[in-house]
């Protein structure tokens, strides 16, 4: 494997950067402000599409490969880093769901532990629900991943290579392009030289391709949250009603989210959100009227027009490679989008079928000044 430079110091640029890294390659990762600050960093970890039957095949195989990867890649970077991710089974809840018949027939076709069950169940499950709740999904075996924290061991982690190195506060200026092919990228500090580049600017990968003259359809959508501190195993599961969720931390933080908002590269927490995020929060768990918020936040994800990311190489621009565009569940589908990355770069068998994600067909009017 030969060098590459990685753009976007996010989940997606972390974990395609490790993923070379073990495959032999030297990696330069270029972050223009801060490594894992943005979007990767403000999510709520749930690793799962929020109604993952409401998606299509291209994502549940992404979203399928990952579940079963997380564990493992928890462990793994806890006893190298000595910074546990906490990658945590604690099940997933949908209340009162009007989907209910269309997500059992969607979890008896893929094999799903998806089950219905009654209000003794649900109250049994999490106590400090509010009264009323008659019905519910469950699935036991979904996780949460503490996302600020899989970001500092992927940081330590990629630290370990003696092939890494790591560029941050340095905002890619443009491409370096030789006999139409990408051969690396200039910055405000110099010029850096590769056989392959990696575009995985989150949210950035559609300002930063204009730039070059590539139409690439990722713009950002802005979510906030909220972080409430309660006893640890106040809320043992995630619980979700109408869009809004809560999210349990072993140390009894409960994350509270999220908005959707198209308000441009815009992440001012807003008094509307907190209002509207404090109103979901109370609905759901009642207790946490009598608390205020220890803290608000927005971050801006890379939303794509269907959701499904765009990874592989440019066929216009060879030696550019996406890695760009999952949307809403760009934690979940992570592990696989980078390890589906890393494989067509090394020539390997991909670990998924990489068709759908091709950029090939799908990206309009690519052209390169």
């Amino acid at each position: 494997m030969s060098d590459a430079v990685v753009i976007g110091g996010g989940v997606m640029g972390c974990l395609s950067a490790l993923n070379l890294l073990e495959a032999g390659a030297r990696v330069t990762l270029v972050e223009r402000s801060e490594l894992g600050r943005e979007a990767s960093w403000a999510g709520g970890g749930i690793v799962s599409p929020l109604y993952p039957w409401r998606y299509s095949q291209p994502i549940s195989a992404l979203a399928d490969w990952s579940q079963g990867f997380y564990p493992g890649l928890g462990r793994e970077l806890a006893e190298l880093t000595g910074i546990d991710p906490e990658v945590s089974s604690c099940g997933l809840m949908w209340l009162d769901h009007d989907e209910q018949a269309d997500a059992l027939s969607w979890a008896q076709r893929e094999g799903k532990p998806l089950l219905s069950v009654d209000a003794d169940f649900i109250y049994r499950q999490v106590p400090g629900l509010a009264p009323g709740y008659r019905s519910a999904l469950w699935q036991a075996d979904l996780a949460n991943v503490r996302n600020p924290r899989l970001m500092a061991a992927l940081r330590a982690r990629l630290l370990q290579f003696p092939g890494f190195t790591l560029l941050e506060h340095t905002p890619v200026q443009s491409l370096l392009v030789e006999q139409g092919r990408a051969c690396g990228v200039r910055h405000a500090k110099g010029e850096l030289r590769a056989d392959a580049v990696v575009l995985a600017a989150g949210a950035w990968s559609g300002e930063w391709a204009a730039a070059l003259g590539l139409s690439l359809p990722v713009e950002p959508v802005k979510g906030q949250m909220l972080l409430y501190k309660c006893e640890p195993g106040w809320l043992p599961s995630i619980v979700l009603f109408g869009g809004r969720y809560a999210i349990p931390r072993r140390d009894g933080h409960v994350l509270v989210g999220s908005t959707l908002e198209h308000a441009g590269f815009d992440k001012t927490p807003t008094e509307q959100a907190l209002a509207s995020l404090r109103e979901s929060a109370q609905r759901l768990l009642p207790a946490l009227e009598n608390q205020a918020p220890v803290a608000q936040w927005a971050g801006l994800r890379p939303g794509s027009p269907d959701g499904v990311p765009f990874i592989g190489e440019l066929s216009s621009l060879p030696g550019l490679w996406l890695n760009v565009g999952h949307y809403r569940n760009g934690l979940v589908l992570a592990p696989a989008s980078c390890r589906l990355l890393a494989d067509l770069m090394g020539g390997r068998a991909p670990v998924i079928d990489p068709q759908p994600y091709a950029p090939a067909g799908r990206l309009e009017s690519v052209r390169v000044r």
